[in-house]
């Protein structure tokens, strides 16, 4: 059984989790008095620990418009005076740095030996290191950002027997289980309520939260997924893709506040909606120049922009448009959601995505809708190609889900020379460029003026020369997020790296573009600044209090929004009536051992919330194998009354992807074991299920105490149970099914209405009487779109992009977006 408590706030931690981080914050501390259940493996034994919460400084906003509160870091630790403080991270009265002597982290011993050699590591033990030695130490012994050094701390130990279970602080045996709570500083007007009527189809959102604004992007250094980066030696290309623009430095940027000179597929840099003209953007992942012309993946419009002449103006058309294919085959005119592009000015290369290959141009093309000369599949092993790099003279390709290894894995394709004929044989496929087994992501990226190759992976990687096998490492690999002085790059999907005179540029899935004065010649070497954040260790989604994939959840009067890509819970604490308010309080399911982890975000016990619901007064939280749940709403940083972890009394985890309540039972589902759990009233680990219903990858749950709503994503449908048939019949109605919906993933019963969000359409079926939807009948009205044909993902007021959770509170309806937007929009009934 583990403690659950609230880490320390650190400075470090609080910018690492989207706090102010400049200075620290004493914290202030009430107490709370909420009784903790904590359970590893089915143990249910109850404590009553005393918790306590950041003091509460927002103003009571129920009889106001408006709500404000102040920025506060703060932690809760049970309340015992003999706690020893040492035992949490970042916590000691030490003076002394922690580089004084060989350290007992093994993540920092790596480090050190990394950067000193094993014998002086060694001779260490018995001597004060030096001045120089000191110096190559630094980056194992990460200032904080005020430029203190960090205190020594000792790590918890994992747990080796069960606590005193009337104990109300954690033994020296176990390792706390610790969220940390942020509060962020707010002022937004509070929605006033009291909607009628219903809703239409294809009306338009009222607000976005988890964004800027509906048509906005914050300004020319206020990124949203840099990617696609570029150079001809002199400039710098970048695309924003979730902003739908391509930036343009015509000189390199040489400081954190150089702003682009140029912007693409929008008339200015204030803009980001996405259109299909010459002159518009949807989505751009990739781009490529020879400093005279200018290729640009057009990527949710299947299509390749190329501008003959480098463009000089904001939102200048491009000249000749590439595009075709009505399907996924592999062909010489079929370009299907293109990522990569590359060009030299006199080949062009292309990856088409979905239709699993790379098209070659032997000359630069001439005309729109010209067809490749070469097609490349890789021997029919390329699954999703991302990214293309090349000299001239070589071919390198990224693909995500590539099968060359005889299973799906993201890897890389190397051709030693650059494709002559169609279906050219690859020499060789590489996963991990440094021999291990870990996943490495696959490579993207640029040669140097000097002929050395960088690229992105899971961390940035340099060789001296193209490899010529998948046994040739790399000369230099920084050590990356997983080890001590290592740097974060937040590798990803829209991980880029170019080099231009010198220095290397470097975008991260944070949305920062990161700058290497020069190219980095140590494993712990961090780059010199940052463009896009605060912060050179700080993720700007963070930071914005931008979401990966939220899922909503509203009252009528509060609003919490779950993530588990972020592994955070937001919380407003009352409902926004505008677009782009920060949250009340943020839950952070994760901690820090020490300063340097934090830097690196190397999280603790991460914890991922899949769903999410609420009733009365009690909330939950599900995801992968860990239940939380409260007896009193999260609205002012009170931690859960239980924390179940592996299983609740004698029902094992195995992959929780759904939760609900109503006011007669509780439902858990299990996508792996393809089950939905059914508890009268709140499970607390004595009472066991008084049903199991079976159902096919549960991905989400909804019930309005009538109905009991269960996701299918992979049987693109919903099943819908009557509640008062639980522990009868158990039967049930299929709502959708293939054809009618596209992988949907969240299903919403309220109030008598039913919500589908049909992410694969990019649409929310709204039925207003679910009773219609049982029978057979469509749709009343369809969001996102003007009609069912309409599944084109663009982030405009009435169109969506991946929606996939829905909340109705009887006057609005949120929606969360997944994966490739973010956006959590707002939809008023109007009719």
């Amino acid at each position: 059984m583990k403690k659950l408590v609230a880490g320390l706030a650190l400075t470090a931690m609080a910018s690492a989790c989207g706090g102010d981080g400049t200075s620290p914050v004493p914290a202030s501390t009430v107490d709370a008095g909420a009784p903790l259940v904590s359970v590893e493996d089915g143990d249910a034994t109850s404590t009553t620990p005393t918790t306590s919460s950041g003091t509460d400084s927002s103003r009571d906003a129920s009889s106001t418009d408006l709500v404000t509160t102040t920025s506060l870091t703060t932690s809760t630790v049970p309340a015992t005076e003999d706690m020893n403080q040492e035992s949490l991270p970042g916590s000691s009265d030490k003076t002394q740095p922690s580089g004084s002597s060989p350290s007992a982290d093994p993540d920092v011993r790596d480090c050190l030996i990394a950067a000193l050699g094993k014998q002086v590591y060694d001779e260490l033990a018995n001597r004060q290191p030096s001045a120089e030695e000191q110096q190559a130490m630094g980056p194992c012994m990460r200032p904080t950002q005020d430029n203190t050094e960090p205190a020594e701390t000792t790590a918890p130990k994992e747990p080796t027997k069960p606590a005193d279970p009337n104990s109300s602080q954690p033994s020296q045996d176990q390792t706390p289980e610790i969220i940390t709570v942020t509060y962020p500083s707010t002022s937004y007007s509070v929605a006033p309520g009291g909607t009628s009527g219903f809703f239409m189809t294809a009306q338009e959102a009222d607000l976005t939260l988890s964004a800027v604004d509906f048509n906005k992007t914050g300004g020319p250094l206020r990124f949203n997924r840099p990617s696609g980066l570029t150079t001809d030696g002199t400039r710098l290309v970048m695309t924003d893709v979730f902003n739908n623009r391509v930036l343009i430095w015509n000189s390199a940027p040489t400081h954190t506040n150089q702003a682009p000179d140029i912007v693409l597929g929008q008339p200015n840099f204030t803009t980001n909606e996405p259109g299909n003209g010459r002159n518009q953007l949807n989505w751009p992942l990739s781009a490529s120049t020879d400093g005279t012309r200018l290729a640009v993946t057009d990527t949710y419009n299947d299509r390749i922009l190329i501008w003959t002449e480098f463009p000089t103006s904001n939102a200048e058309p491009a000249d000749i448009v590439l595009s075709g294919g009505a399907n996924a085959n592999p062909s010489k005119s079929n370009i299907r959601w293109p990522w990569g592009v590359w060009t030299d000015g006199s080949k062009l290369a292309v990856a088409s995505t979905e239709s699993r290959s790379v098209l070659i141009w032997n000359s630069f093309p001439t005309y729109d809708g010209q067809p490749a000369d070469l097609l490349l599949t890789g021997s029919g092993h390329l699954g999703t190609p991302r990214h293309i790099t090349s000299d001239g003279n070589s071919l390198i390709v990224g693909d995500h889900n590539a099968t060359a290894g005889g299973v799906n894995e993201a890897g890389t394709f190397f051709w030693n020379s650059f494709p002559t004929t169609d279906q050219q044989p690859y020499d060789f496929f590489l996963t991990d460029p440094l021999g291990g087994k870990e996943p490495a992501g696959w490579l993207r990226g640029d040669f140097s003026d000097d002929q050395r190759l960088l690229m992105m992976g899971s961390t940035l990687h340099v060789w001296d020369e193209i490899p010529r096998s998948a046994a040739d490492r790399p000369s230099l690999s920084n050590l990356g997020q997983a080890k001590a002085g290592g740097y974060n790059f937040r590798w990803g999907d829209y991980s880029t790296v170019a080099e231009v005179g010198g220095r290397v540029y470097i975008t991260t899935n944070g949305s920062t573009l990161v700058v290497y004065n020069s190219i980095p010649t140590s494993a712990t070497q961090s780059p010199d600044f940052v463009i896009g954040a605060s912060d050179l260790y700080v993720d700007a989604n963070i930071e914005n209090f931008v979401m990966s994939n939220p899922v909503p959840v509203s009252n009528g009067k509060n609003l919490f929004a779950s993530s588990d890509f972020d592994n955070r819970l937001f919380v407003w604490r009352n409902l926004p009536n505008e677009s782009g308010a920060a949250p009340d309080v943020v839950y952070h399911f994760c901690w820090y051992r020490n300063e340097e982890t934090a830097s690196r975000q190397q999280c603790e016990d991460v914890f991922g919330p899949w769903d999410n619901t609420l009733y009365g007064d009690n909330f939950a939280l599900a995801g992968g194998t860990r239940l939380l749940i409260w007896n009193e709403l999260p609205l002012k940083g009170n931690l859960p009354a239980y924390d179940f972890k592996n299983g609740v009394g004698s029902v094992p985890f195995g992959e929780l992807t759904g939760v609900a309540m109503d006011e007669h039972y509780f439902y858990l589902a299990d996508k792996r074991a393809g089950v939905v759990y059914v508890w009268a009233g709140i499970p607390d680990g004595t009472h066991e299920p008084i049903a199991s219903l079976t159902v096919n990858q549960p991905t989400g749950l909804s019930s309005d105490g009538t109905w009991l709503a269960v996701n299918s994503t992979m049987g693109h449908s919903a099943q819908l149970f009557r509640v008062d048939q639980i522990e009868s019949s158990r039967a049930s109605t299929t709502v959708g099914g293939v054809g009618a919906f596209n992988l949907p993933q969240g299903t919403t019963v309220d109030k008598g209405h039913l919500f589908v969000a049909d992410t694969g359409n990019n649409q929310v079926h709204v039925w207003q009487d679910v009773d219609d939807a049982i029978a057979g009948q469509s749709a009343d009205v369809i969001l996102g779109a003007s009609g069912t044909s309409d599944t084109q993902p663009e982030i405009t007021r009435n169109q969506m992009f991946w929606p996939a959770a829905t909340s109705f509170d009887g006057n609005y309806l949120w929606v969360g977006e997944r994966k490739f937007s973010g956006r959590l929009v707002r939809f008023s009934p109007i009719g």
